[in-house]
């Protein structure tokens, strides 16, 4: 089952959920996304000449602009959770896209293609329509078009993961503003709470989940892994597998993280006072402390740090420039 994910902010949880049976969430027209080069097509002008230059501006180089929502094919992603969900304080709603396509068939989905270039139109192409004006080959190009100029973008954009859905303005509501798209409540499968989340907005977001009947995570950043992982209202642990959230095998009975053998415990909840006791007696830096040596130690040390990275600084321009005078 296919997953769409939609990170959101905190202060828009009521006004998403605010109609009986249905998600209210804004669709933006492409020209004010965040990306100043959404839309943005070119040609190889060297290849081809005025008349046809004209021909493809008239037929295909006006793209219309059409309601879109962008949802990410993960729900992970950190740095999505902290620009789009407000440094991780929000939330992300899982969709099921079958679901969401049998509702709005008429739409088009597809994932984001990133680019290290922008979208350069097939000349050949504008000159074939150009040349035999068949309707046929002249929607080839419209098309070419459209999907350069709604699924393409740059590469510094790829951790997004994105995946567009465009509709037909006749689907969308006006709302203080807003283009709303109304997605039936059913299409919801779970909602995800941030780790920063307000303790407040986490017990709605539970109390909805449960009114709704679907899934409530939480994500969790652990200490023995970059990779977050979900905890549900019961605590137990899941991990995204690249197409949904799976129950992790074994996680630590303590802190929940997902571990690799069934011992119970992860390696740092399975830390005991004694072996903190341990710890604090062998470090050095706490009986350098005890001494009242530990200031200058530390600045004696920083100053030999320094003398050693400039002297790595100085080598690297030396063998710089006789690299450069040896060719």
């Amino acid at each position: 089952m296919k997953k769409l994910y939609k990170y959101v902010s905190p202060d828009v949880f009521k006004s998403i959920f605010c109609e009986k049976d249905v998600v209210e969430l804004k669709s933006t027209f492409p020209k004010d996304f965040n990306d100043p080069y959404e839309l943005f097509l070119t040609i190889n002008t060297d290849r081809i000449d005025s008349d046809i230059l004209a021909f493809y501006i008239e037929t295909a180089g006006n793209i219309s602009q059409l309601p879109t929502l962008c949802f990410s094919n993960l729900p992970d992603v950190v740095p999505m959770w902290a620009h789009y969900a407000r440094e991780s304080t929000g939330f992300v709603i899982e969709l099921d896209e079958e679901l969401l396509v049998k509702y709005y068939p008429d739409a088009r989905i597809e994932d984001v293609n990133y680019s290290k270039s922008p979208t350069i139109i097939d000349a050949d192409e504008v000159k074939r329509a150009y040349t035999t004006t068949k309707p046929r080959h002249t929607y080839w190009l419209q098309s070419s078009a459209f999907k350069a100029a709604y699924f393409t973008k740059s590469k510094y954009w790829s951790y997004e993961s994105e995946r567009r859905f465009v509709v037909g303005l006749n689907k969308i509501r006006k709302k203080n503003g807003r283009m709303i798209l109304q997605i039936p409540v059913d299409c919801v499968t779970a909602i995800i709470a941030g780790p920063r989340i307000d303790t407040k907005l986490e017990k709605q977001i539970q109390n909805f989940c449960k009114k709704i009947n679907k899934q409530y995570y939480k994500m969790q950043l652990g200490r023995s892994s970059m990779r977050p992982f979900f905890i549900t209202a019961d605590y137990r642990s899941y991990l995204f597998n690249g197409q949904q959230l799976d129950e992790a095998n074994n996680y630590c009975s303590d802190c929940n993280e997902p571990i690799n053998d069934d011992n119970g415990q992860c390696p740092w909840c399975a830390i005991t006072d004694e072996d903190r006791y341990d710890a604090a007696f062998r470090n050095p830096m706490r009986r350098l402390a005890r001494l009242g040596l530990l200031e200058d130690y530390m600045q004696t040390a920083a100053e030999i740090d320094a003398k050693h990275r400039n002297k790595v600084k100085d080598f690297k321009v030396k063998n710089k420039k006789l690299k450069s005078t040896s060719r």
